[in-house]
């Protein structure tokens, strides 16, 4: 899932390589190693057919089974609703296929690169998601204080959005060293990131984001605060973020996570679902076509996991919904980690004692989502007096807060993405059913363009989710607060066991929520290949000589360490 994120002033792309999510914390190249001819590499012959549980089918879990296919190992997954976990997407009765809402995840940066590597694997296609003043997006109101602008490009807008763009900018560079951090990403210069980097940690790790604007004489204005975090720029406002860690919104535009977004055709779902079926070219011990579909039971994965406790000699036993018990020698758990503290029944030797309290001090973000079809893209319609599009993308300090419109075909339907909030704007909805949190919406829209009836135009019944309601995710995705990197730390590096104690060993972590980029999907790969790693080693396997692992570099690249 992605978050709202303020970019700074557009600026040309320079030569060379693109800036991807490369580090900051641990600048491993996992696109790379992905693509290389040598392979992930592989584990001892005797090892082969050995079962792995794999919990959780959300994107982390079906790359790391996938993965761990073909290395010749057999991953048993383990899902307890349907396959993708946050990339959920709803399709709508009577409608085209292509016309959906997306629950969970719906915007991809092409900095994801480790991402686009398996979505370009299953032949999946992507298009420019519409953000507020994108090239895609046609056009933009940005709504405050009851007052409404309408553009194109940011240059359509009132001088003062221009300043606090600028004082965004100026504040990365002055205080976050954002140029040259952004050149040592381009460069894959491993070296300066962990300089920079590892100077700031320490220095920013009990700062909020709020704390460090206004440490900023670039943001001495109250005013340009207040715009900056209703309203933002590049996918909206960040007021709901500012209690959390400055280094978490780092992250974020140091690695172009905030840019460019693109969306699946189709839903995003249809990642993990075709990763789940499809057959690699080349595999270890199994047989051509295989597929993590042809090694389970009915092509469908086994319940979810209700009990999760060590059994002698060093195994991890799971007990699913359906009461089998089956136990493995080697285990990666992919769901959101509070799922061990609350809904799994769990043996407190599975980890460390500071592994648990870091697991219970995840912080989520609460986020929620309301769509409705609609019969055309009616907002393409020019009004005849002012000759502007008859809707836009909205920005708003209005309840809604941002109003997508996702689709551009006259002879097709459409969707609207009512709102899209979080934290405390996310509890706003809470209590609300789905029909009182559209006639909200509505009225809030009717406000900004009162001339527009939204309703004759819907074609079918309204969806919504709230993350934080959700009872096998209860929360969108982490997002550290001041003072968490210690308990990230612990939780990234979990992957690489060899100073664990052993009865502690064979049970990895990965997911979204385990990596430094939480809420983007190229989260999840990075720490499902971090697993991947972690099996192979557990199980006596070395990565190909010329293709080295996550694990194998990471004493050169291991994540700074703070003192306790």
């Amino acid at each position: 899932m992605t978050s709202a994120v303020p970019t700074a002033i557009p600026t040309d792309e320079p030569a060379g390589r693109p800036i991807t999510m490369f580090g900051p914390d641990f600048p491993f190249a996992y696109d790379d190693y992905l693509t290389h001819p040598a392979g992930l590499g592989t584990v001892p012959a005797e090892h082969h057919g050995t079962e792995v549980a794999v919990i959780g089918g959300g994107l982390s879990g079906i790359v790391t089974a996938y993965e761990l296919m073909k290395l010749g190992l057999r991953p048993v997954v383990y899902e307890i609703a349907e396959l993708g976990g946050r990339l959920r997407t709803h399709r709508f009765p009577g409608l085209p296929d292509d016309v959906v809402a997306e629950m969970g995840a719906m915007r991809f940066p092409p900095a994801s690169t480790a991402l686009f590597h398996y979505i370009d694997k299953v032949g999946l296609e992507t298009s420019p998601f519409p953000n507020p003043l994108a090239p895609a997006t046609p056009s933009t109101v940005v709504d405050l204080k009851g007052h409404s602008h309408y553009a194109h490009t940011q240059d359509d807008l009132p001088p003062v959005f221009t300043e606090v763009a600028k004082a965004w900018q100026r504040t990365l560079d002055e205080h976050a060293s954002f140029a040259e951090m952004q050149t040592a990403i381009r460069d894959r210069d491993a070296k300066t990131v962990k300089r920079i980097w590892n100077e700031l940690v320490p220095r920013l790790d009990n700062q909020t984001f709020y704390g460090f604007l206004c440490d900023s004489p670039a943001f001495a204005s109250f005013r340009h605060r207040e715009i900056f975090g209703q309203v933002g720029f590049g996918t909206g406002g960040w007021d709901t973020d500012f209690p959390n860690s400055i280094l978490e919104i780092l992250r974020v535009v140091y690695t172009g996570a905030d840019d460019e977004h693109r969306s699946i055709t189709g839903g995003s779902r249809q990642l993990p679902v075709r990763l789940w079926d499809h057959a690699p070219e080349t595999l270890a011990h199994w047989p051509a076509g295989t597929s993590l579909a042809a090694l389970h039971e009915g092509a469908r994965p086994r319940p979810g996991v209700t009990r999760l406790h060590r059994t002698a000699p060093n195994n991890v036993t799971v007990t699913d919904a359906s009461g089998h018990i089956r136990t493995f020698r080697a285990a990666v758990f992919t769901a959101q980690s509070w799922m061990l503290l609350s809904k799994i029944e769990c043996d407190e030797a599975l980890f460390p004692i500071d592994h648990w309290t870091a697991i219970e001090r995840t912080h989520y973000m609460e986020s929620s989502k309301v769509f409705v079809p609609v019969d055309r893209p009616f907002w393409l319609d020019r009004d005849p007096v002012t000759g502007r599009d008859t809707m836009s993308m909205t920005l708003t300090d209005r309840m809604p807060r941002g109003t997508y419109l996702l689709g551009d075909d006259p002879d097709k339907p459409a969707v609207i993405c009512l709102s899209y909030t979080w934290a405390d704007d996310s509890l706003k909805w809470l209590p609300l059913s789905v029909s009182e949190r559209v006639e909200v919406m509505l009225q809030s829209l009717r406000e900004i363009y009162p001339g527009v009836d939204v309703r004759k135009h819907l074609v079918g019944d309204p969806v919504t989710v709230s993350w934080e309601a959700e009872p096998h995710f209860m929360g969108a995705f982490k997002a550290n607060l001041p003072g968490h990197y210690r308990y990230q730390h612990r939780l990234f590096t979990h992957f690489k066991q060899d100073n664990l104690p052993e009865p502690y060993r064979g049970l990895f972590l990965a997911g979204d929520d385990v990596s430094w980029t939480a809420g983007w999907a190229e989260g999840a790969v990075q720490t499902a290949l971090n697993a991947v790693w972690g099996v192979q080693h557990h199980f006596g396997g070395e990565s190909a000589p010329a293709n080295p692992g996550p694990g194998d570099l990471f004493d050169d690249l291991a994540p700074v360490e703070l003192p306790d």
